[in-house]
């Protein structure tokens, strides 16, 4: 089941669909549909319906548009590590973001007052219900579902300090979506490819089995922290082939289109636009 957020002519909507369309609800968003009692039975009831509406992919939204926390690991991939010439972490390395920094599978990405960005093409795990203290196996339980992600990334203000947190979270900078693959469906565990293009220039090109810390190991991780509800994200870091580690870095510029895609789940189309101006 995919669960979207759609905008239409009077206001967004929650959907849900497979490869045959999708169907409209009330809510608002696909965040507000999850929250709601029997919001599964109603989801598979409307999919056994034949009535289906085809969506372009503009009209996708971000579809989990208010998640208390974003958290985020970084150097999670093994190539990735090897490329930042460090040691395999014995715990992950997290940093948060802002609800203000997620934007849609294809909508522009508006950036100011930076010459080094970057891309960081990511599997996005979505939270479906409240999870505290959780072991591995409650952790699993408490995953919604899978989403594409990219951090892209400042690495100029990223790097003036030792933390990461100002160069990752420019507003509107990253992209989650299509939709949301719910974990009934698919298992990262069992290798998805993930891949990152620049203008249709392959630059990132892995496997969601190379992480070190998988999506159940990194939400019983941070419930050890803090209280996890529905709707919120953990991404779970990018593989090799970013920008930073080139010996000759080719950073992002006005215009460049970033798709980033995860086989089985979906692709993201994001044009970046540079704003200098007052």
């Amino acid at each position: 089941m995919r669960l979207a957020t759609v905008r239409r002519a009077d206001r967004t909507h929650a959907a849900v669909g497979d490869d045959r369309g999708w169907v409209l609800f009330d809510e608002a968003d696909a965040q507000e549909l999850v929250g709601t009692s029997g919001w599964r039975d109603r989801a598979e009831a409307a999919l056994r319906h034949p009535a289906r509406i085809a969506l372009e992919m503009q009209e996708f939204a971000n579809p989990v548009p208010r998640p208390a926390k974003v958290f985020c690991c970084g150097l999670n991939y093994r190539d990735h590590i090897v490329e930042t010439g460090r040691a395999v972490p014995e715990f992950p390395t997290l940093f948060a973001k802002f609800a203000d920094t997620l934007t849609g599978a294809e909508d522009d990405i508006v950036v100011h007052n930076t010459d080094r960005l970057d891309w960081e093409a990511e599997l996005a795990v979505i939270v479906g219900t409240e999870v505290h203290r959780a072991d591995r196996v409650q952790a699993q339980a408490a995953i919604l579902g899978y989403a594409v992600s990219n951090d892209i990334s400042m690495r100029d203000w990223q790097q003036r300090t030792l933390q990461w947190l100002q160069g990752k979270a420019f507003d509107a900078t990253t992209p989650v979506g299509p939709w949301v693959v719910t974990a009934d469906e698919i298992d990262p565990n069992g290798g998805l490819r993930i891949t990152c293009a620049v203008n249709g220039e392959l630059v990132q090109d892995a496997d969601t089995a190379d992480l070190v810390f998988d999506a159940a190991d990194l939400i019983a991780y941070v419930s050890q922290i803090t209280v996890l509800r529905p709707g919120d994200i953990v991404l779970t870091g990018t593989p090799g082939g970013v920008a930073l580690g080139m010996p000759e870095p080719r950073w992002l510029r006005d215009g460049d289109v970033v798709t980033t895609e995860i086989e089985g789940i979906g692709a993201l189309r994001n044009t970046i636009r540079f704003d200098d101006g007052p």
